[in-house]
């Protein structure tokens, strides 16, 4: 009777250590392509790893932002790993926020990380996010509506021969539009793509002295160039778009055009999900003869919150998804042209990722791409698409509401350039930039 109950007891230890040993880590996502890819491939993770339980949590872009965000400044632990961008990890790094991880092991080989995106997710020599995926923007076209149009696309094309081919390749009766640009309010929604696109027009945010320049000829030039080509050669409700609503209009055949992140090329190349994919050219984002082209730098990353009761589990997670195996892992099961892209030099000197149609357009796009100095003119802050300060975020998304109004119809350019330079004026006089 005693070694029955000695027994039991074991039993009941081992369940229990079982139970304290099985930890779960929160994963806290964006509803893009690869990132859904990646949910479906956890098993391999946790076949890896059994005493680690995933769960998901996975959100549109802005609602992401907005949640993570709230959670790390408020320290609300809901999340062991987040997918943050470009823009907050200096930022959040910086603060103490993020984990470091520049103890991932030997075999992770940080260094073959592409060091424009590693440059990005470092902070004072420690890196505190590993990129899942990188991109920079380019222009994706239909073939076919080119070569109708009559006319060839340049591998560098200039805006105003992208303005005259999306006119050209516009069919509004047969629901086809020339040109598919976002327009959903968002500081990296429409902010982020119309930010780019200013850089090449010559504008910029803010001048050496941290003064807004919304009331400057290159902002006007961008914005009405912007909305006019938008209103001639434009999808009808695009103040909706952002980058998942262009996606669909461009797999189905609506868009002539569509300047967007590179990450993209995989979704309108695979036959499965678009009714184009054989029909579909690239060439980089467009310049205006100023010396910027208009494509961003960005990742997506995945990074640790400072404060995790699981911090061992999480990092053996990003290590995974992050990992030169996780790259061999969706290329053996779908292929090397949906491999996530933009992250590591061994992937663009693979001679079978070489064959992939974008994949020397997309590495030259990201190389191309400076954010130290992302302007014509000098500027005191870093960042292609965005400004590496805090008080950004809040302020570009009441500037894209405007850039969305404006789309829209609801107001006019000069209407939301006035309200960007005033709101810009006043937040960073409150900061303290403005002397």
């Amino acid at each position: 009777m005693k070694f029955k109950s000695m027994l039991l007891g074991a039993v009941s230890l081992g369940v229990m250590t079982g139970l304290v040993h099985a930890e779960t880590i929160t994963i806290a996502t964006v509803n893009n392509g690869d990132m859904i890819r990646m949910q479906g491939l956890t098993d391999d993770f946790t076949a890896k790893n059994p005493d680690i339980e995933v769960e998901w949590v996975t959100l549109e872009e802005n609602v992401l932002r907005q949640r993570v965000t709230t959670d790390i400044a408020t320290k609300g632990g809901q999340y062991d790993v987040m997918t943050i961008g470009t823009y907050e990890v200096p930022i959040w790094g910086k603060q103490g926020w993020l984990v470091s991880l520049n103890d991932l092991p030997e075999s992770y080989d940080v260094d073959d990380l592409l060091p424009a995106i590693r440059g990005g997710l470092t902070v004072d020599g420690e890196l505190y996010a590993a990129p899942f995926y990188g991109e920079s923007s380019m222009v994706m076209y239909r073939t076919d509506l080119m070569e109708k149009a009559g006319l060839e696309m340049p591998e560098a094309p200039t805006w105003d021969f992208i303005a005259e081919a999306a006119r050209a390749m516009t069919d509004k009766e047969n629901e086809v539009y020339g040109i598919c640009m976002r327009g959903k309010a968002g500081w990296g929604e429409n902010v982020a793509f119309i930010t780019a696109m200013s850089n090449s027009f010559g504008a910029r945010w803010f001048d050496m002295d941290w003064k807004p320049q919304f009331d400057q000829q290159a902002w006007k030039d961008t914005l009405t160039f912007y909305l006019d080509l938008m209103k001639d050669a434009g999808p009808p409700g695009a103040s909706s778009n952002g980058f998942n609503e262009n996606l669909a209009l461009f797999q189905t055949g609506k868009c002539g055009m569509w300047i967007d992140a590179t990450v993209a090329a995989s979704f309108v190349t695979n036959p499965e999900d678009s009714e184009v994919a054989d029909k579909v050219g690239f060439a980089l984002a467009p310049d205006k003869g100023l010396g910027k082209r208009s494509n961003w730098l960005w990742a997506w990353s995945l990074a640790i919150p400072a404060g995790t009761d699981n911090e061992a589990a999480a990092k053996k997670f990003v290590e995974w998804a992050t990992s030169k195996e996780y790259l061999e892992l969706v290329a053996s099961n779908e292929g090397w042209a949906n491999v996530p892209p933009g992250t590591r030099t061994s992937l663009y000197e693979n001679p079978e990722y070489k064959k992939v149609p974008f994949a020397e357009m997309t590495l030259q796009s990201i190389n191309s791409a400076d954010p130290q100095h992302p302007t014509v003119d000098p500027v005191p802050y870093v960042g292609v698409q965005f400004v590496a300060i805090p008080e950004f975020q809040g302020l570009a998304t009441v500037i894209g509401q405007q850039f969305s109004a404006a789309l829209a119809g609801t107001i006019t350019a000069d209407q939301a350039l006035r309200s960007a330079q005033q709101v810009a004026t006043r937040e960073m006089t409150k900061a303290g930039y403005i002397k």
